[in-house]
């Protein structure tokens, strides 16, 4: 057989992507969970023979898939590659073997072509519902927190388990979509390996080991080259943050050094006793999707691309929680990693990093029921409603920060009709909120406002997974801090920003998510920019008086010309 060209090589690792593309969104098309069809909350990956992802989907998240990195290696371990067969499913939520909290489930399949085992497909979902307390911070542990999915067959030769099936429906509260989840995760990786047997025949390969080496060596020899143009040093970054019920301290250290940049976490909060904290495989994963986004965001990820970013952190801190610590609201620490890693890059790398953002998703679930105050009517029912929302992002060095736009997840925010349509949830306000942006030379980007109840004969426990509440954004380079995370009920009942909580029949909570902060001084903002901001209501006339020192008379006229209609 002749050797492929380079050129045929980066033909196949193109092609590569597009297939495990194909394979995210074929999971989108068919997911029960609105987190995975309306908000891209999964990962999906090709690896080869040795466990090492190769290629990535653009879609899903880097907590998702930088953790899932890791997790093909313990299949193999826990199953061993002399036992896999053609048609075998594997399945496991381990939060220290998988993606980080039991809510997420992670189906690998080993891909055959011509009888020889040639790799691994992989993809994983976050699911709405694993039993226990359901999604929230409260457990105390994570035998609290849901049902426990060792590395197992979901499926040997092409026979579904039944035996497990009927475990995970017995255990769970929405059994009909997280079985439909687990199907579709296991059918996007029978996609992805169709379309890989066709490439492999297409360019007549008996196996994936040339092409892995073309991957592996190009990416690691790429990432190598940026790391070793920068300009070696060691700067320490710090950020605090809500917490549940203490305040947390994120602590990093960062070194570039020759052929790798090290993050070490010592000095960070020790463990929770709720279930905020974060498996050392997901910490991992977003500081080095912090790194890589700074420094080589052009190279595709795959294991090479990622492997010269070496993250350290002391056992049992709140960013390397060991078993059986409760982690079902990892996100809401690990997502604030990004930040914290860029504190001290900012000091290593002037003007490259964006000032601190909202973080972690404002995400909450709502637990509906019929109403118990009174006399329920006939058509209340039980529902699981999870939303996935954003605050602003932090402003960048020579942009404004994004608005309502998830960073460093890039989970999507969740249509209103698409959530409503799953339950008997009502959202009566989801807007902007404007001067929620840090001011700055370039603004941060806006948080939202979002008010939800319950159609009429229910009640409902709404589980609140915010932070920001009382530690907003810091700005960078002088710019501003972004807006704090407020929550309440109507009638003004305070409430708090994490745990479960119980709203009455009639009720509403009101929220309102944290904006991202500024970036460098207010005083060197363009005018114009701060005109726009004010004739698109992203700013207020007393904000634009204030913060950015425009004459009264100037801002009620840009409100006069902006609510006639006319052009600014």
């Amino acid at each position: 057989m002749t050797q492929p060209s380079q050129v045929q090589y980066q033909v196949m690792w193109n092609r590569l992507i597009s297939v495990v593309e194909e394979q995210a969104q074929a999971l989108v098309r068919t997911a029960f969970s609105t987190s995975v069809r309306e908000a891209g909350d999964l990962s999906a990956g090709v690896y080869d023979q040795s466990g090492q992802m190769l290629a990535q989907a653009v879609t899903g998240t880097p907590g998702h898939v930088n953790a899932m990195a890791d997790a093909v290696p313990h299949f193999m371990r826990r199953i061993g590659v002399e036992n896999m067969a053609p048609g075998d499913v594997y399945i496991t939520n381990d939060p220290w073997e998988g993606t980080g909290h039991l809510h997420d489930i992670t189906i690998v399949t080993p891909s055959f072509y011509n009888g020889k085992f040639v790799g691994f497909f992989a993809c994983t979902a976050h699911i709405v519902d694993i039993g226990g307390r359901g999604f929230g911070a409260d457990a105390n542990s994570v035998y609290e927190e849901g049902l426990y999915i060792p590395i197992m067959k979901f499926a040997s030769a092409g026979t579904v388990d039944k035996t497990l099936t009927a475990i995970i429906r017995g255990n769970v509260r929405e059994p009909d979509q997280l079985i439909g989840d687990i199907y579709a995760l296991a059918t996007c990786n029978d996609i992805g390996h169709a379309r890989l047997a066709e490439m492999m025949a297409e360019f007549n390969l008996p196996d994936l080991e040339g092409v892995a080496d073309f991957i592996l060596s190009n990416s690691r020899r790429a990432t190598l080259d940026r790391i070793n143009a920068l300009p070696q040093g060691s700067a320490e970054g710090q950020m605090v943050i809500d917490g549940f019920s203490n305040p947390v301290t994120l602590k990093v250290r960062v070194d570039i050094e020759k052929d790798r940049i090290l993050t070490d976490w010592a000095g960070t909060t020790g463990l929770d006793k709720k279930g905020i904290n974060v498996p050392l495989v997901y910490t991992k994963a977003y500081a080095c999707y912090a790194l890589k986004c700074a420094i080589a965001p052009e190279i595709p990820n795959n294991a090479a691309s990622l492997a010269p970013f070496e993250i350290t952190a002391p056992e049992n801190s709140i960013v390397n929680a060991v078993h059986p610590a409760p982690v079902a609201l990892r996100h809401v620490i690990g997502h604030m990693v990004p930040d914290t890693v860029y504190a001290a890059l900012d000091q290593l790398l002037p003007n490259l990093v964006p000032a601190e953002g909202a973080g972690c998703l404002c995400n909450f679930q709502v637990s509906l029921r019929p109403r118990t105050d009174a006399p329920a009517p006939a058509h209340a029912r039980r529902s699981e409603v999870l939303t996935f929302n954003s605050g602003g992002s932090g402003a960048r060095p020579g942009v404004d920060g994004m608005n309502a736009t998830a960073f460093p997840s890039g989970v999507m925010t969740m249509p209103v009709e698409a959530t409503e349509q799953v339950g008997p949830v009502i959202i009566w306000r989801k807007e902007l909120r404007p001067d929620s942006g840090g001011a700055g030379r370039q603004r941060g980007g806006l948080g939202q406002y979002m008010n939800v109840g319950a159609q009429d004969g229910h009640e409902f426990d709404i589980q609140a997974m915010f932070d920001r509440v009382d530690h907003p954004a810091l700005g960078r380079q002088g710019g501003a801090m972004g807006g704090a995370t407020t929550i309440a009920q109507d009638d003004g009942t305070p409430m708090n920003g994490k745990g479960k909580q119980f709203v009455p029949h009639g009720r509403i909570v009101e929220m309102a998510f944290p904006g991202g902060a500024g970036y460098g001084p207010v005083s060197e903002r363009d005018m114009d920019a701060v005109r726009r901001d004010l004739a698109g209501g992203y700013i207020s006339v007393d904000a634009a008086i204030k913060d950015y020192g425009m004459a009264p008379a100037d801002a009620q006229a840009i409100i006069n010309r902006a609510a006639s209609g006319e052009a600014f």
